[in-house]
């Protein structure tokens, strides 16, 4: 009896985890900052202020993201760096693989709406990003 309690309530949590979908993945382009950082031991980093904030652009399944730092005027600083990235299909889920000409990385969409998204590295660090808004000083 109790095997079967257990099974039941393994299969709950196995059918209510929600991947991210393709229909979702346009909602990773435009501004977002980090809201907080989550390590496997069970540690959170959070980011009250952040100086940059990043842009991602996807089409299809190319994207970017690039730092920018917002400016009081409501503009971005910028350079002309850029991470390019490929979103690949691996286990049901989505993941952002990198690879530049000194390091190659992925890293899983863990979970992705229109104002929030989060994304874990290889390490099983998570990083949860929010939809940026810009200070508004009038």
């Amino acid at each position: 009896m109790r095997t079967s309690y257990l099974f039941l309530i393994s299969l709950l949590f196995i059918s209510c985890k929600q991947e991210v979908s393709w229909d979702q993945i346009h909602h990773l382009n435009g501004y977002w900052e980090i809201d907080k950082v989550s390590f496997p031991d069970g540690t959170e980093k959070s980011y009250a202020i952040n100086t940059t904030i990043d842009y991602i652009e996807v089409a299809g399944k190319e994207g970017f993201r690039k730092k920018v730092q917002p400016t009081l005027k409501g503009t971005f600083d910028t350079s002309d760096d850029a991470e390019s990235f490929t979103l690949l299909e691996r286990n049901g889920g989505i993941s952002m693989h990198y690879k530049n000409e000194l390091s190659e990385w992925e890293e899983k969409i863990s979970s992705l709406e229109q104002d929030r998204f989060s994304t874990t590295n290889q390490e099983q660090v998570t990083y949860h990003y929010k939809r940026f808004t810009p200070i508004n000083l009038e």
